[in-house]
């Protein structure tokens, strides 16, 4: 999007591009108010009985343009996590690992430069098992026993899945020199359940499910006066797990729900660099009833971060 901003040839031609994009991703979130539906259980706090979870999550992305519509995309994360667990069971939970990687290729559905200057972008990839899903560590049970335990799922670095992605990019031209960004993306994760041991008691929850995930978001944005090359953002960010998959079934246990943040952000292009930084900042936070709390009569609840910080660097070459 900001290359767009920042490249107006005068003589209506396309600058030259490189064929390779490297990028180096970063998000921090930390989360430990809990919500059952979109109510916050404040209790937690006065109890002392929040479960905090500190995620660290980079991704490495490498694209090659191919020819002006399409590119070919390999991305892999690591994530480092923490999770402070006080029952079923308790202890400290670190963990330190590669995620599920992804690939596939992007088209512009319209040949860039466009005359209108504006385009739509499909993507479709497919997203691997290579993150590990079965992390254990040392946990205190109910009887005060010593065991190992899985860790919690929302900081396994996998899901045991082979799904598939699907992505939209879309931006045009606005007033007053702001451009209309929108980015949509999709995860489908046909397995039901990945066999790894939750160490739960409800009926159906024994088991973790392998989840869809989505994320939808767009805005406005505009180059800064008197700063070249260097744009603010502002608009909003929508994520989330569903409560059933679109393909496959959808048992065992999950945390449906999803979060809507205002995500204002500055990007700048330094020579070959594009630099990015956003905080999301959660206005509504939602923890749906899953499968399994339907069948079991019951409303689990979920830890949802007030913020995120997310920053990167990626270098054309």
């Amino acid at each position: 999007m900001l290359g767009v901003l920042c490249s107006r040839p005068k003589d209506g031609k396309a600058p030259k591009k490189e064929k390779f994009d490297l990028t180096i991703g970063y998000r921090y979130l930390p989360s430990h108010r809990h919500f059952i539906g979109t109510v916050e259980q404040k209790n937690r706090a006065i109890l002392g009985t929040e479960i905090v979870n500190n995620t660290h999550l980079f991704d490495f992305s490498l694209s090659y343009q191919v020819n002006n519509r399409w590119s070919l995309y390999g991305t892999v994360p690591m994530i480092r996590s923490h999770r402070a667990q006080l029952y079923n069971p308790r202890g400290d939970f670190y963990v330190t690992s590669q995620g599920d990687a992804a690939f596939g290729a992007r088209v512009w559905l319209l040949r860039p430069p466009t005359e209108s200057r504006r385009n739509i972008g499909i993507g479709f990839g497919l997203k691997v098992p290579t993150g590990r899903f079965r992390v254990s560590g040392p946990a205190t049970n109910a009887r005060g026993e010593r065991i190992i335990a899985t860790a919690d799922q929302s900081i396994q670095p996998g899901d045991g899945g082979t799904g598939a992605v699907l992505d939209m990019n879309a931006y045009t031209p606005a007033y007053f020199g702001t451009w209309l960004y929108f980015q949509t993306t999709y995860l489908f994760n046909p397995r039901d359940t990945n066999g790894v041991n939750t160490f739960r008691t409800r009926r159906g929850e024994d088991v973790f499910s392998v989840t869809d995930q989505y994320l939808v978001r767009g805005g406005v944005t505009r180059l800064i006066p008197g700063l070249k090359r260097v744009a603010a953002s502002f608009g909003g960010r929508w994520e989330g797990t569903p409560v059933r998959d679109l393909i496959g079934r959808s048992n065992g246990f999950r945390r449906p729900g999803y979060a809507i943040s205002i995500d204002p952000g500055v990007m700048a292009t330094l020579g070959k660099y594009t630099v990015f930084f956003n905080v999301p900042i959660a206005v509504e936070r939602n923890r749906r009833r899953s499968v399994t709390d339907i069948a079991n009569r019951f409303h689990g609840d979920a830890a949802f971060a007030d913020y995120s910080i997310m920053m990167g660097v990626s270098r054309r070459f």
